[in-house]
């Protein structure tokens, strides 16, 4: 267990309606969050230094996401474009990408900071270049309103989520999907690489939380019953439910270093969270190593014996 429980950092309030994505800055100086206000908003940790409001986007803001590197910021809109945005000016000035023919639901930047991935309403997923803003290439297969997507931490695959209650795996450089789960029962509203990239997880429309292995496309862990919450991955069970929020939780996220998470509620506040002791968190990896190994160990003694 935790040797501490998580507190309460700071509450953030200026949005004037529901807060849908947050992000840190890797400099753990600021926060970003994109809200149906269509407004993005840039925090500040120090309690003397001012928010920035940026209101350029002419429809709700879904998502937001920031480089790596943190010199850029993306946001994606309703309104079906793509803005990035300098996290060191005041003034609001943003370039503008025509993205897609739907609302773009999420924006993730490559580990390297050169490519931005989006995932629209139009049911596809688009790359882009930082460099010049231009386009490279569409991955088609979904169904459905595409919600989620993010890259592996080494840039070559991505993992989508969406309305067609699907997890799909896609090779950027063939520009194929090479898996989809279909473990979900409702739309998969958020998706995301382990650290290590031999994992990816999910989280549902119902309800539950889902760990696939990708080496060998099998499902790891399965977690029902979720809501504000921290999980022992190592034993299966909850931790910790937090809570702060009067509405629901649109959008969470960890600092770089795990010590920190950040929540987004349709109450519009802006809750900062202290998480610390994150051991249990840690060792999911080496479980879930032990695991392959062994099930690889039992495949290799039914082909000898075969």
């Amino acid at each position: 267990m935790f040797s501490e429980d998580p507190t309460l950092e700071r509450s953030f309030r200026g949005h004037k309606d529901a807060i849908n994505s947050v992000v840190f800055n890797p400099n753990m100086k600021q926060l970003i969050s994109g809200s149906q206000d269509s407004c993005l908003m840039i925090w500040n940790f120090k309690p003397q230094l001012r928010a920035f409001r940026f209101a350029e986007h002419t429809e709700p803001v879904y998502s937001v996401a920031i480089s790596p590197t943190g010199g850029i910021i993306a946001s994606g809109s309703k309104d079906r474009t793509i803005r990035l945005w300098a996290p060191n000016i005041s003034k609001g000035r943003s370039s503008v990408i025509k993205a897609h023919n739907g609302g773009v639901r999420c924006v993730s930047f490559s580990p390297d900071s050169s490519s931005l991935m989006s995932a629209s309403d139009d049911k596809t997923l688009k790359m882009w270049t930082l460099a010049g803003q231009k386009f490279k290439l569409t991955l088609s297969g979904h169904s459905n309103w595409v919600r989620s997507v993010k890259f592996n931490p080494q840039g070559n695959l991505v993992v989508s989520g969406g309305d067609d209650k699907t997890v799909r795996l896609w090779d950027v450089s063939q520009r194929n999907c090479v898996q989809t789960f279909y473990d979900h029962t409702g739309a998969v509203n958020d998706v995301a690489f382990h650290p290590d990239g031999l994992c990816v997880v999910a989280c549902s429309a119902d309800h539950t939380i889902n760990i696939w292995d990708i080496r060998m496309n099998q499902l790891l862990q399965h977690y029902a019953g979720h809501k504000d919450s921290i999980w022992d991955l190592r034993e299966g069970h909850l931790c910790y439910t937090l809570h702060g929020h009067e509405g629901a939780v649109r959008s969470v996220a960890f600092s770089p270093t795990g010590d920190y998470l950040a929540t987004a509620s349709n109450d519009e506040n802006l809750l900062h969270k202290v998480l610390r002791q994150l051991e249990i968190l840690n060792d999911t990896v080496l479980v879930m190593d032990k695991r392959i190994s062994l099930v690889e160990s039992r495949m290799r003694t039914l082909e000898n014996s075969q």
